[in-house]
């Protein structure tokens, strides 16, 4: 389970109304209590839900999975001939992590690479009698040795059919025959839907726990393409890969991390979708691995601040940083600035809408982009390439300044860009509007509303072009190490 870990005691709680009428005889203000009726009263009794069925039919479909496999890890060797000891190999987030480095470095040798054997243990489902069985990348990753358990005690060996790290899915085979199996839902899963979650917590095979959907399309960090359900139910190390079920006894996801500031269960779990899951599954079993559309552009979200710049009424869509160079929006004539605004009728939100959109998209297809540029909306067709792994962005190496230049009206010192294109900031105001939307020293400034400028001069006018047409924000096309932002910039609050 990856911690990104929720024991809630859940209760139904039912309301019920208790309706108390009183009898009045004739007109008469004053009731004697000797004409007092006596009543029983008695309340419905209202039982908490009972899965026990729904459990019954799904869990022989839940198995936990064990793994063996080995990993190679280098030691760091610190001390003379007859005193020694081990620097711990620590994750490059560890708050020590620098300080062992350092140490390392000054004082110590790096020791050999060696194979240490691992062991760990996870979830997962069948989803076909002949032994397809759903469980995370994460869980049988560089696995030698899968084994799978099931409800009755049963365990056979597994093979491995194929992973998606993107996704974090993965697919195992038994040889099975008229196994239990469970189906997916449709992804009609609603916030505040009771969900049921079954897996292997702490190697407790068969452990079942209840909750709700917290909320839906959560985007975590640490993946490609985000939109998991939230849910309370309890879920902890071990769950990863097992079902989240819905009452009619169908996987509405699969649990793969938790939230945790303390490693304990916190009532924050995330599970993929069905509708994330389904067609992965199907590539992997078909052919072993994933294949994804790619339309070849870097993109952001638009802003309120973007959205006003541009003449955009809501701030929704994904707007263009830039294009691949040869990629299939650029041959179609996608360019920076543009906003895609939907794929084929449908809308998109922000930009991890449309990297989902695209990436479920199979390579080789025509898609219809809605672009808003220019102050209206185009159309234009894309015939989508396979996305490939894409290497990291080159650090972009910062010039020397020249010294004594003058800030400019919107509080930013800017300078020829020696390294490229545009203008660099030198300088900001930390009281300016530019400041507060994000600007910093060592930025670039390519454009201004869709203008390029390599003088203080141009950028200058192109701020004043922006105020003289009535519009209050600037579009401005910016680069930090590498990557191409726009940032919306108020001019009204401008120094």
């Amino acid at each position: 389970m990856r911690s990104t870990t929720i024991s809630r005691a859940r209760r139904w709680v039912g309301a019920s109304a208790l309706a108390i009428i009183v009898g009045l005889g004739g007109v008469s203000t004053f009731v004697a209590t000797s004409q007092t009726a006596n009543a029983q009263i008695s309340a419905p009794t209202i039982a908490a839900p009972s899965f026990a069925d729904l459990v019954a039919a799904v869990k022989p479909a839940v198995v936990s999975i064990q793994v063996e496999g080995e990993e190679t890890t280098s030691q760091n060797i610190q001390g003379g001939r007859n005193f020694q000891f081990q620097i711990p190999d620590l994750p490059d987030d560890h708050p020590l992590k620098r300080f062992f480095d350092q140490f390392g470095n000054q004082f110590g040798q790096q020791g050999p690479a060696t194979p240490r054997k691992y062991m760990a243990a996870g979830s997962g489902f069948v989803i076909s009698a002949d032994g397809y069985i759903v469980t995370n990348n994460h869980v049988v990753k560089n696995a030698d040795k899968v084994t799978v358990i099931f409800d009755n005690g049963d365990e056979m060996s597994a093979k491995v059919i194929g992973t998606d790290e993107k996704t974090d899915v993965a697919v195992v085979k038994v040889d099975g025959k008229d196994l239990p199996f469970v189906e997916f839902a449709a992804d009609t899963i609603r916030v505040g839907d009771w969900v049921i979650a079954v897996g292997n917590p702490f190697g407790l095979g068969g452990t079942v726990t209840s909750g709700i959907v917290s909320a839906r399309g959560r985007d975590i960090g640490g993946s490609s393409y985000g939109d998991f359900l939230q849910i309370d139910a309890a879920v902890n190390t071990g769950n990863s890969g097992g079902p989240a079920f819905d009452t009619s006894g169908k996987v509405v996801g699969m649990n793969t991390a938790i939230y945790s500031p303390n490693g304990g269960n916190v009532g924050i779990a995330f599970a993929i979708p069905a509708s994330t899951i389904k067609p992965i599954v199907q590539q992997l079993i078909d052919k072993g691995s994933v294949t994804r559309g790619f339309l070849g552009v870097q993109i952001q979200d638009v802003t309120h601040d973007i959205a006003n710049s541009v003449g955009l009424k809501n701030a929704k869509g994904a707007l263009v940083t830039e294009p691949s160079d040869g990629g299939p929006a650029q041959k179609a004539g996608i360019n920076s600035g543009d906003i895609i605004t939907a794929v084929d009728g449908t809308p998109i939100d922000n930009a991890l809408a449309l990297s989902r959109t695209i990436a479920n998209k199979t390579p080789g297809t025509k898609v219809e982009l809605s672009v808003w540029r220019n102050g209206k909306e185009d159309k234009v067709s894309v015939t989508l390439d396979t996305l490939k792994d894409q290497a990291a962005p080159t650090q972009q190496e910062q010039p020397a300044q020249p010294e004594a230049p003058k800030p400019s009206s919107v509080g930013i010192t800017l300078v020829p860009n020696s390294g490229g294109d545009g203008m660099l900031i030198q300088d900001i105001d930390p009281s300016s509007v530019a400041a507060d939307k994000g600007f910093t020293v060592g930025d670039v400034i390519l454009e201004v509303d869709n203008k390029k400028v390599s003088t203080v001069d141009e950028f200058e006018k192109a701020i004043q072009g922006v105020k003289d047409s009535g519009r209050g924000t600037a579009l401005i096309k910016a680069s930090r190490d590498g990557n191409t932002r726009f940032i919306g910039l108020p001019l009204d609050a401008g120094k």
